[in-house]
């Protein structure tokens, strides 16, 4: 089905004064409030590059890899446009972005906007509204995403100021996954067979695996600092598929935010990151000249069937005056890849740094399982799963599909029917025990695109409820268009009796992204106050192909300002 989106029984002429009146606001917004309007231009084409001792040919923007770092105001705007001169079909996400009544901006393909096809552009238009920190942007289609992200840094309205120590430099510290393989075929075969991807060969600091991997001293990512000063490091986990620890040799670090959100302070020798979050540390480099290793390697907290990439990727913090002897860096102890322990307990310490005026009461209450399942071998194929399977993955027993004519967002705005169902159920259609030993006839999901339907202004209580089914391990939940209070976590089955009590209803941090502990459960909660479609799924991509993902469609509410904006004329077609 083609829309022609020109038509005037869709947009007629508000659909272009709309257009006009958006650039019009973007001039006046930056001359009334001192905030800025940025314009970029993002170029995805193949680039070839070296890494691990041969050269491979990757997608990038502008030539890029980590693409560009953008770095904006709180109340600034961006205009992006994209130019898609690679094969593929492209699309980019600003992650945590919240696109207020704007997710024609959001990007995910096929949810928010049709793919940005070869040699088509699109121009992303959005403002920042009372967001700070540390955020970042990535393709959201396939796994282009390996190699096409870059950060995305929101400082403090001009004239306001941080709420920590100004620091005297800063720098992005974005962790990412290798393959030796082009990336898109390595996902294609999995899909194709049913099994697992491939693992990846290497993790990245900006783009490059460190000197513990062959042919790879010389590009090793180096982060110059001066001795006496306060070092801001803004930590991203673009990894597609792991959780990762992360610690600076001989330096006690400070987290001062999470997910564009500040935390109390407290200090830590590791941290650690699910795919999809970031966290803020400041360092003092109060420490003998000399070269110190900053390194990242898998955390898992599955069970040993569930296999990971267990390299170590480096980068170098230098002080001036550092005698570069040919000796290593100084190195750092790593927690072993299985220290769930350690992994709560930094968890744990992420709190909002003044008490918050937690929404309240619930009018909406979901409560969704997380999990793995098999689907059966369709006749005369050979699959790759285990006994002859095929991988998936679900929300409340649906694994999801994505639509290939019209996007989610385009079939909710103009009423397409035979597109999804609005029907999500808010629990599982069958109560089981969600962590125990899972019966055979629960593994397999069933394939659907359900929506879960969401009244404007609700206060909405999601708890997401890890499985055993297959295989238990911890999911990165990723809602787009917001951001959430956590009010708790825990292992087992959630109990609302039993549980309720370990609330945090003070000081619970805010976050875009949260890890659902493997045989665990996690409670959220937010105000629907952004109409649209918003993607709900876990960052881990295979699982985000294997279908774990559902989406809130959020009505709209009373007036303008409360109504999704029309769509932009030159939004992509399928």
């Amino acid at each position: 089905m083609e829309i022609n989106y020109r038509s005037p029984k869709l947009f007629s002429s508000s659909f272009f004064f709309f257009v006009f009146s958006a650039s019009l606001w973007l001039s006046l917004l930056a001359l009334t409030t001192n905030a800025e309007v940025h314009y970029h231009d993002f170029v995805v084409q193949a680039k070839q590059v070296q890494r691990l001792c041969s050269a491979h040919t990757i997608v990038t923007v502008n030539g890029q890899f980590p693409g560009p770092t953008l770095v904006v105001r709180d109340g600034d705007s961006l205009v992006i446009k994209v130019v898609n001169n690679a094969k593929y079909n492209i699309s980019i996400h600003w992650h945590g972005i919240r696109q207020k009544r704007n997710g024609w901006a959001d990007g995910p393909a096929f949810v928010t906007q049709c793919p940005i096809q070869p040699g088509g552009t699109y121009t992303y238009r959005f403002t920042i509204e009372g967001q700070e920190g540390t955020l970042w942007w990535h393709a959201h289609i396939s796994w282009l995403r390996a190699t096409v992200y870059g950060a995305l840094i929101i400082l403090p309205k001009q004239q306001a100021s941080y709420p920590f120590p100004t620091p005297n430099r800063e720098y992005p510290v974005i962790l990412g996954e290798w393959w030796n393989r082009n990336p898109i075929d390595v996902i294609r075969q999995a899909l194709i067979t049913g099994a697992n991807p491939n693992l990846s060969d290497a993790f990245t600091i900006n783009g490059q695996p460190g000197d513990l991997y062959n042919c790879s001293a010389q590009e090793t990512t180096v982060y110059p600092v001066a001795a006496g000063e306060t070092i801001l490091l803004r930590f991203i986990n673009a990894a597609m598929n792991t959780q990762l620890f992360a610690a600076v040799a001989g330096h006690i670090m400070t987290v001062v935010a999470a997910d564009a959100s500040y935390t109390k302070p407290f200090p830590t020798s590791v941290i650690m990151l699910g795919p999809g979050q970031t966290t803020d540390v400041l360092i003092r480099t109060n420490q003998p000249a000399g070269r110190y290793y900053i390194a990242a390697r898998a955390y898992s907290n599955a069970p040993p069937i569930i296999t990971f990439d267990n390299t170590t990727t480096t980068a170098i913090l230098e002080y001036a005056g550092a005698v570069k002897s040919g000796q290593r860096p100084k190195f750092v102890a790593l927690p072993g890849y299985r220290d769930r322990a350690t992994a709560a307990a930094f968890s744990a310490n992420i709190r909002s740094p003044a008490p918050v005026k937690i929404p309240e009461p619930v009018d909406v209450n979901l409560f969704t399982t997380v999990g793995l399942g098999l689907l059966n071998c369709p006749p005369n194929r050979m699959c790759g799963g285990p006994n002859g399977t095929r991988f998936a993955a679900s929300m409340n027993n649906f694994s999801f599909v994505l639509p290939n004519r019209l996007s989610l967002l385009q079939a909710a705005q103009f009423n397409v029917a035979g597109v999804f169902t609005s029907d999500f159920p808010a629990a599982p259609p069958i109560q089981f025990d969600y962590t125990g030993k899972v019966r055979r006839g629960l593994w397999q999901p069933v394939k659907a695109t359900k929506l879960f339907p969401v009244k404007y202004g609700s206060v909405v209580q999601v708890v997401l409820q890890g499985t055993n089914i297959f295989a238990a391990e911890e999911h990165p939940m990723h809602i787009h268009g917001y951001s959430f209070y956590v009010l708790a976590t825990g292992l087992g089955n959630f109990d609302p009796k039993k549980d309720a009590s370990k609330f945090n209803l003070v000081d619970p941090p805010h976050r875009n992204t949260i890890g659902v502990p493997a045989k665990g459960w996690v409670v959220i909660r937010f105000v629907a106050d952004n109409p649209g479609v918003w993607l709900v799924h876990c960052h881990i991509d295979t699982h985000l192909n294997w279908g774990l993902m559902t989406a809130l469609l959020v009505e709209n509410g009373v007036g303008e300002l409360e109504t999704t904006i029309p769509p932009p004329p030159d939004l992509p077609r399928c």
